[in-house]
């Protein structure tokens, strides 16, 4: 299927490779090196959360003017940022120029190699160049490509340890990612003209598609606030519940992000014999239960099975999910929707964790994971009732 590809939607995969590599290593060691700089929980957790309300502050603006004013010149902004606060983190230590550098390159995230509040300008370039029958195939394998690529990183981190000249893997893949994108073309957009009959036809659609936008909004509100209870704290929970380094969370994480890209690969398999959506509420139920039973695993090993069961299921979806969010409407307005797609989901990740981080410190090591679980749960009962008869890839 690669060969098919137009050499714009190749660069664009090889660029997340590259970022992924880099954001699988902070994701591992980030948390960890802060710890050796004396970063309590509740000041980590600040941090995540105003990283990702700096990155909503972006990314509403983002998308909508990647469909206006075109989407290269948008992820090439993002690489000189990427690289600028690398160079930052590598040079210093004090707790504000590290944590300003955090916030806006997103370290310690692990984005699954996507450009940060970019991503919506990323995924909409990458839609209009791909038909809708196969927009969940083939951005499961570009999750994929990102899955693997942040277990590379994760394994390197593992090597590296949590130091500072872990911030050159970012700094050397915002070089590569700025240098691919430079040589793609940006397709011109068209911007069509209604009047009349056609107007009206033009303005009940954008009526349509704006009531699915709410609907995905309200839903992602639910399935953010799940994600950001846990997800940036797990190498800090590792360290704190079951007292392992750098050196056995990094393998462990090479091993979920591993089972994440096969697991993308099989969801882009599934689509097309049974539907996006189906796919996306099968997989991510099986990870549900792996989530809110792993804090009650009695050892380091058992609880990495369940975070692996966990990651290859959940974020095994990732491509999947864009694909429906994108579907929900036309070329020229999926930039748009990528925003609010993100948006809707990065909003209560930037509350989340500054909750969470509270009680983690105050020694709750399983309370942030079964409030997750009901966030999470909330949004699989909902989520088939709402987009099933919008799925463009099931079967007829």
């Amino acid at each position: 299927m690669i060969q098919d590809f137009s050499p714009t939607v190749l660069r664009l995969m090889a660029a997340r490779l590259a970022r992924s590599l880099a954001q699988g290593a902070l994701v591992t060691d980030f948390a960890l090196y802060t710890r050796t700089l004396g970063w309590s929980a509740t000041r980590l957790g600040l941090v995540f959360a105003l990283a990702i309300g700096f990155s909503v502050v972006l990314t509403a603006g983002v998308g909508p003017a990647s469909d206006r004013f075109g989407r290269r010149q948008f992820l090439l902004v993002y690489e000189i940022l990427s690289v600028a606060t690398s160079i930052i983190a590598l040079e210093r230590t004090a707790f504000l120029p590290l944590a300003v550098a955090a916030i806006i390159g997103g370290f310690g995230r692990g984005a699954n190699g996507a450009a940060g509040p970019f991503a919506p300008t990323e995924q909409s370039w990458m839609s209009v160049l791909i038909a809708p029958k196969q927009l969940g195939a083939v951005l499961s394998l570009n999750a994929s490509l990102g899955f693997f690529g942040m277990a590379v990183g994760a394994v390197v981190a593992g090597v590296i340890g949590p130091v500072r000249a872990v911030f050159w893997l970012p700094l050397g893949a915002g070089l590569i990612a700025f240098s691919l994108l430079w040589l793609s073309p940006d397709p011109q957009r068209l911007v069509a003209r209604f009047t009349g009959p056609a107007q009206q036809e033009e303005a009940a659609t954008a009526r349509v598609e704006r009531g699915l936008l709410w609907r995905l909004a309200g839903l992602n509100l639910l399935n953010g606030a799940g994600i950001g209870m846990v997800g940036p704290f797990m190498s800090w929970w590792f360290a704190a519940r079951f007292g392992v380094g750098a050196g056995a969370i990094g393998p462990s994480f090479a091993v979920g992000f591993v089972a994440a890209g096969s697991a993308s690969l099989i969801a882009g398999r599934l689509t097309r014999r049974y539907g996006t959506v189906r796919t996306v509420v099968v997989m991510r139920a099986l990870g549900l239960a792996s989530l809110v039973t792993m804090p009650f695993m009695p050892s380091f090993a058992a609880a990495v099975l369940l975070y692996t069961l966990r990651s290859a299921l959940n974020r095994g979806t990732a491509g999947a999910r864009q694909a429906v969010a994108l579907g929900l409407v036309r070329g020229q307005r999926r930039g748009l929707a990528a925003s609010i797609n993100t948006l809707s989901t990065m909003g209560p990740r930037g509350i989340a964790p500054a909750f969470a981080g509270a009680l983690f410190a105050e020694g709750a090591l399983v309370a942030p994971f079964l409030i997750a679980g009901l966030f999470q749960g909330a949004y699989l009962v909902l989520y088939p009732l709402a987009f099933s008869n919008h799925d463009q890839s099931r079967p007829s």
